[in-house]
C-alpha cells in the first residue's frame, strides 16, 4: 500500500471538522468586526447603534461612495428609507421611482445582486431606464444585498462605488454580515421579533407611499386605465421631468398637474355645432 493511499483517508477524515471550526471562526470575527464598525459610528453620535450608523459603516468598510437602505412590503414594493447623503439617497430614489434596479431584483429574487458595471450591455439590457438615468453620475457599481432571515425579508441594502469591477471576497462577506445586522436593528427598533413581521414592515412606510397609490388611483379614474398602467405614467413623468416621484403623486393630489394616458380619449367638444360653423360646413361637403 502506498503511503499517499494512507495519508487521503486520514484527510478527507480530519478535514470537515477543520474547515467547521474555521469557518465558526472567520465568522465570529468579522461579525465582531461589523458590529465594531457599527458601534464607532454610533460613538461618534453618542447614540445607539441604528439602522443609519450600520448604513455608514458598511459603506465605510466596503470604500464605496455611499449606502442605502430600502424597506419592502409584503408585496415586495420597495420604499427608500435612509442613505448615507443626498446623492445616494436619489440613486435608490431612482429604482423607486422607475420600478427597476438592482434593488427590486434582490427583493423579488431572495439572493444579492452584484452589477459591476451599468455602463454595460448586460446592465443597458437589464435595466435601461435605471442604466440610463445613472450614466453620468459617477457611479458604476451597484451591490444590492437582501436585508432578509429566511422567507422574512425587511428591506434591501444597496451599496454604490465609483469605479466598476467586482467586490473582493472578504467585501462582500462583510456586506452579507452588514445586511444581516441591518435585520436585527430593524426588528430591535420595532420592539423585536415578538411583533408580527408583517404588521412591523407595513407600519413602517411612510405617508409617501400611500400618496403615490392615491394618485395612481384617481389617475386610473381620470383616464379609464387599470392601476398598473396609471403608475407607469406617473414614473414616466417623473423620470422625464426629473423629479421625484412622491412629489409628482402630490401634484396629482392636489390637482396642480394632469396627465393624460395615450388610450384616454381626446379633450374637447365633439357636437359639431360647437365645433364652429366652418367644420359643418366641411362635413355637409364630405356628405
Amino acid at each position: 500500500m502506498s503511503r499517499a493511499s494512507l495519508i487521503r483517508p486520514l484527510e478527507w477524515t480530519i478535514r470537515p471538522a477543520a474547515v467547521r471550526v474555521w469557518t465558526e471562526r472567520v465568522d465570529h470575527d468579522r461579525s465582531t468586526r461589523v458590529w465594531g464598525a457599527i458601534r464607532a459610528v454610533a460613538n461618534g453620535d453618542e447614540s445607539s447603534p441604528s439602522l443609519l450608523h450600520a448604513v455608514t459603516a458598511c459603506a465605510q468598510v466596503l470604500f464605496a461612495a455611499g449606502a442605502g437602505l430600502a424597506l419592502t412590503s409584503s408585496s415586495g414594493m420597495l420604499e427608500p428609507l435612509l442613505a448615507t447623503d443626498a446623492e445616494i439617497g436619489e440613486l435608490d430614489e431612482l429604482q423607486f421611482s422607475l420600478g427597476e434596479g438592482p434593488s427590486g431584483d434582490a427583493i423579488s429574487t431572495g439572493a444579492p445582486v452584484l452589477e459591476t458595471d451599468l455602463a454595460g450591455l448586460d446592465a443597458g439590457r437589464r435595466w435601461p431606464a435605471f442604466s440610463a438615468a445613472v450614466a453620468g453620475r459617477g457611479v458604476h457599481g451597484v451591490f444590492a444585498f437582501p436585508v432578509a432571515a429566511g422567507a422574512a425579508r425587511v428591506g434591501v441594502l444597496s451599496v454604490y462605488r465609483r469605479q466598476a469591477g467586482p467586490l473582493r471576497t472578504d467585501q462582500l462577506q462583510d456586506a452579507l454580515v452588514f445586511a444581516d445586522a441591518m435585520f436585527v436593528l430593524a426588528l430591535d427598533q420595532r420592539q423585536g421579533v415578538s411583533a408580527d413581521l408583517e404588521e412591523v414592515i407595513e407600519a413602517a412606510f411612510t405617508a409617501r407611499r400611500a400618496e403615490v397609490h392615491q394618485a395612481a388611483g384617481r389617475l386610473a379614474a381620470q383616464e379609464a386605465i387599470g392601476v398598473t398602467d396609471a403608475l407607469a405614467l406617473l414614473r414616466a413623468h417623473a423620470y422625464s421631468s426629473g423629479r421625484p416621484l412622491h412629489r409628482v403623486a402630490a401634484d396629482v393630489m392636489a390637482g396642480t398637474l394632469k396627465l393624460e394616458s395615450d388610450s384616454s380619449p381626446p379633450a374637447g367638444p365633439t357636437d359639431p355645432k360647437e365645433l364652429g360653423p366652418d367644420h359643418a360646413e366641411k362635413e355637409q361637403e364630405e356628405d
